[in-house]
Formats: C-alpha cells, structure tokens, sequence
C-alpha cells in the first residue's frame, strides 16, 4: 500500500472538500481516512489516501493538488507517509 498525507489550509468556502475528493475519486486515489476543521473562517482538513491504485505517480498527483489549491483558493501539500512520519517525530 503506497499512503501519502495531504493536508489543505485556506479561508473556508464551499466546495473545498468536493473539489479535492473528486479528484482523488477520478484518478482512482481511495480515502483511507480523513479529518477537517474550521477555525475562525480557516479551513483545515488531512486525509490519509493509498494510491496503491491510482491512475497517476506520486509527482504528478502532488504536482495536480497544487494546482488545484491555487484554482479553489487553498494550499494542498501532499506527502509521502515515511516522509511525513520522519518530518514529525519526536
């Protein structure tokens, strides 16, 4: 299973989550799990997904998040899971 964490930050406004989860559902990437919040009109969500099955590489999926936050108004970071375990331990 190849998991990777994106995580979206941006004001809140509608769409955010659908915009991100069609994508995800259109290149075969499965949502293993996912959490949002919104704070004083900011938005905040992580999903965990496995693109064990996706139609697309990692770069390119990365690459593609990152456009779509600048078109949906937010900022999509996409990692690898070692990678994002490493960059977090204590």
């Amino acid at each position: 299973m190849k998991k990777c964490v994106i995580t979206v930050v941006g004001k809140d406004k509608v769409g955010i989550i659908a915009g991100v989860c069609n994508y995800l559902a259109d290149n075969g990437i499965n949502v293993l799990d996912i959490s949002q919040t919104i704070r004083d009109g900011f938005f905040n969500m992580m999903a965990i997904v496995d693109m064990e099955n996706g139609a697309k590489k990692f770069d390119e999926v990365s690459r593609d998040l990152e456009v779509l936050g600048g078109e949906i108004g937010v900022t999509i970071h996409c990692q690898r899971e070692e990678i994002f375990e490493k960059m977090h331990r204590l």
